[in-house]
């Protein structure tokens, strides 16, 4: 089917240290969206100093190769991601 999306991932129950994707192109957004049950994630963006809810539901658009990113463990819960 056609997409307006390069690549597709599916991420379950992963703990993401911090890092920058270095195949994607600098001026493109990369779409996160967490999925799951019951759990209370936080995505931190090193270079800003933020950390964002990362909740079942959120949406996140971030230049992946640009900003430094991370999921850290969260407390209880499964979580999903696609990316």
């Amino acid at each position: 089917w056609l997409s307006i999306f390069l690549g597709l991932e599916i991420i379950a129950n992963w703990v993401t240290f911090s890092h920058r994707d270095a195949s994607r192109s600098p001026s493109l957004l990369d779409l996160l969206v967490s999925l799951g049950r019951n759990h209370h994630a936080t995505l931190a963006l090193e270079d800003p100093k933020a950390e964002l809810d990362y909740s079942s539901g959120t949406m996140v658009y971030i230049s992946g190769r640009v900003l430094e990113h991370s999921v850290g463990p969260w407390l209880n819960g499964e979580r999903f991601v696609i990316a």
